[in-house]
């Protein structure tokens, strides 16, 4: 890509604070192709969610691999475990998410993920409470980042004594995911995400032996004892999916608790209303969802035929960019798109894709948002931003800040 070009621009980290000015330049082009070989840029809101819903376009791994190298596609390296079911097309993902989801949802889990509210609440109670006397915290660090690591870990089995154990592997893991983190790293750097891969992945396999001999009421014995219509995982699918549902689903929920707050601070109006009418908070997250979506962009398309989108082919084997945020404001499907409001009538965002990919843990997600922000919207008074716009991470598909300080006068009851 060139310097000026507009792609480049939109994943330069100088963009990343604000990159909806570009998103809107980049709408008067819809299907951007800036060079040979590169990437079919979709950024309208309907062409996007018709592509999400196309079976010419295929979310293989190798498929990807077979269209060259994408800066942006990340690296899901799991220490030799097989693609996740994310990285996978039908019938193979169909079979393998169909398993996971029996254990994770509706109709054979139908009250897992809301039967978890009160514990929700009671960790972030205790992380709230944890600010103590301080008046100014690091919001990242000290509750949008450990809350959803807490959940994962007991919604999957991991005993709580090894939490702290299980984030030391997940750091470095997370941070692999980040081109530029992986891109301006060091020899040690991939060193350590390879170390962490595989002591992650010797650790699953000892719990997933233990929850063969001896099932409890998680989701990682769920994923071991799977026999329905679709057969049972194997040993290696088990340990893909459940490094998927670790680091994916995690992830996602950070930058969403981040973004959110960010945006109520700068929105204060909407904080205080949101402190008097906690009934708000599913309206408020969805739009949150349309507004400052946690995973910006999919990169990790191409196509298996060609394809005409706008009057434009594109050839059989072109990888292909999802602007999923671009969609999200689309004069052409949201009245006034870059106005915040959670009283919308019409909310049906891409901020969790859409189609046979759309996000596995997304009710999770909306749940833990929604509480996270409600308790710091009724419990921190008089909070305001330290910085804005505050530091972010480099990452141009994950989005979100990588430190959000508040100060604030105090804790109420």
């Amino acid at each position: 890509m060139t310097q000026d070009s507009l792609v480049r621009r939109i994943t330069d980290f100088a963009s990343r604070a604000d990159p909806y000015p570009l998103y809107r330049e980049l709408r008067s082009t819809p299907v951007l192709h800036e060079e040979e070989g590169g990437p079919y840029v979709i950024s309208s809101y309907w062409d996007i969610e018709a592509l999400l819903h196309d079976p010419r376009i295929s979310s293989d791994a190798a498929n990807l691999a077979a269209a060259g190298e994408d800066p942006l596609a990340g690296s899901e390296e799991t220490g030799g475990l097989p693609p996740s079911f994310l990285r996978l097309d039908p019938p193979e993902h169909d079979r393998l998410r169909r398993i996971a989801n029996s254990g994770f949802g509706p109709p054979h889990r139908p009250r897992r993920i809301d039967g978890m509210r009160g514990e929700l609440r009671e960790i972030v109670t205790a992380l709230i409470d944890g600010f103590g006397d301080a008046r100014r915290i690091d919001l990242v660090d000290r509750f949008a980042y450990p809350f959803p690591v807490t959940v994962i870990c007991r919604l999957l089995g991991v005993p709580r004594e090894d939490e702290p154990r299980f984030r030391a592997w997940v750091d470095p893991l997370v941070a692999n995911l980040d081109p530029g983190m992986r891109q301006g790293g060091d020899g040690d750097f991939e060193r350590t995400a390879r170390e962490a891969r595989m002591q992650l992945g010797m650790y699953l396999a000892g719990l997933v032996e233990e929850r063969a001999k001896e099932p409890r009421d998680d989701l990682l014995s769920d994923l071991v004892n799977s026999r329905g219509p679709d057969g049972a995982m194997t040993m290696m699918e088990v340990l893909s999916t459940a490094v998927l549902l670790l680091i994916a689903g995690h992830e996602t929920t950070v930058n969403l608790i981040t973004n959110g707050m960010l945006t109520l601070l700068r929105h204060p109006p909407v904080l205080e209303r949101l402190r008097h009418e906690p009934d708000l908070a599913p309206r408020l997250v969805e739009e949150l969802l349309r507004y400052e979506p946690p995973v910006q962009l999919v990169p990790q398309r191409t196509c298996i035929t060609d394809i005409e989108v706008r009057g434009v082919t594109i050839p059989k084997g072109s990888r292909i960019w999802l602007m999923l945020a671009a969609g999200n404001r689309d004069p052409e499907r949201f009245a006034d798109p870059d106005r915040f409001d959670p009283d919308r009538e019409d909310v049906q965002h891409l901020g969790f894709g859409s189609g046979i990919h759309i996000c596995f843990g997304a009710p999770l997600a909306r749940l833990e948002t929604q509480i996270a922000l409600t308790e710091l919207a009724r419990r921190l008074e008089n909070p305001r931003l330290v910085q804005d716009p505050p530091p972010y991470r480099e990452n141009a598909v994950l989005r979100g800040p990588r430190h959000l300080e508040i100060d604030f006068d105090g804790l109420r009851p």
